[in-house]
């Protein structure tokens, strides 16, 4: 049997981490995936899907991760049942992750300013001092002869 699955969307709230009583990191966050296609009055409909990671995916997806961010969550799919307060049987379906990639840029995600507060990331200004020209300067370089029609490797 197969159960895989990998969903890209934004964090709909920052991510909650807890510990078990035996000290295993626990992260919860939901994630928002536009579909495809749109409604007939042409609107899009997004998934609100839930999310667990355990261990160090857990430390690490509420470390770096924050509402509004675009994640790659790779894992499969979980039903869990249980009854709640007042009796009732209820049933809770998500994805648990083995990994979580970064689905966009810091400076990417700086710029919006959507629904889902965006977040602020310092501008990356290239390396402190500027650029340099490599020691030895162009000269160190031959040009080759464009009518060569042999590649040197």
């Amino acid at each position: 049997m197969l159960n895989r699955i990998v969903i890209m969307g934004r964090l709909a709230r920052d991510p909650e981490l807890r510990r078990t009583q035996s000290g295993i990191a626990v992260t919860s966050f939901r994630i928002a995936c536009d579909r495809d296609f749109k409604s007939q009055n042409g609107e899009k409909s997004t998934d609100w899907i839930d999310v667990v990671a355990w261990r160090q995916t857990a430390e690490f997806v509420s470390k770096f991760f924050t509402k509004g961010r675009m994640a790659i969550v790779e894992g499969r799919l979980q039903s869990r049942d249980w009854t709640d307060k007042d009796g009732n049987k209820r049933t809770a379906i998500e994805v648990v992750a083995d990994n979580v990639y970064f689905g966009d840029s810091k400076r990417d995600g700086a710029d919006r300013g959507d629904s889902f507060g965006g977040y602020s990331a310092p501008a990356y200004n290239g390396p402190a001092g500027g650029y340099s020209a490599p020691v030895g300067g162009a000269s160190d370089f031959a040009e080759i002869d464009e009518e060569d029609g042999e590649l040197p490797f």
